[in-house]
């Protein structure tokens, strides 16, 4: 069964960077393709990044575009997101998910997802 464990979370000031990693076990992961979403206190579950099986696809959500960077190394079944001039709006835990699909556009939305990890919180002070 696949597993998915992040890492790297923490707190920081404004402008500063933290790199987050996702760390997967499991027959199929290399094979899947892995977005991180994030979810804020008393907000929606929302779509960061995502990373193709083979590492030539991303995508990334319009509000991290230039700032976070998403990288996997299949050697090491781990995904990582960069994540530069962090902002107070960036505060959330972050999650990574495995997808089966195939298809980049389906990437964006929570249900394309089939594995869940437990998440890692990231904080942002001003």
């Amino acid at each position: 069964q696949e597993q998915l464990d992040e890492s790297g979370g923490g707190s920081v000031q404004a402008g500063g960077s933290l790199r987050l990693s996702c760390a997967a076990s499991g027959r199929t992961v290399p094979t899947l393709a892995i977005g991180w979403f994030r979810q804020a206190p008393g907000k929606e579950r929302e779509f960061v990044a995502a990373i193709s099986w083979s590492g030539d696809k991303s995508y990334y959500a319009d509000s991290v575009k230039g700032r976070f960077t998403i990288s996997r190394d299949n050697a090491k079944n781990t995904v990582y997101l960069q994540m530069n001039s962090l902002k107070p709006e960036d505060t959330a835990v972050y999650y990574c998910a495995a997808s089966m699909s195939q298809y980049g556009s389906r990437w964006y939305y929570r249900d394309a997802y089939q594995y869940w990890g437990q998440g890692t919180q990231v904080t942002v002070s001003s």
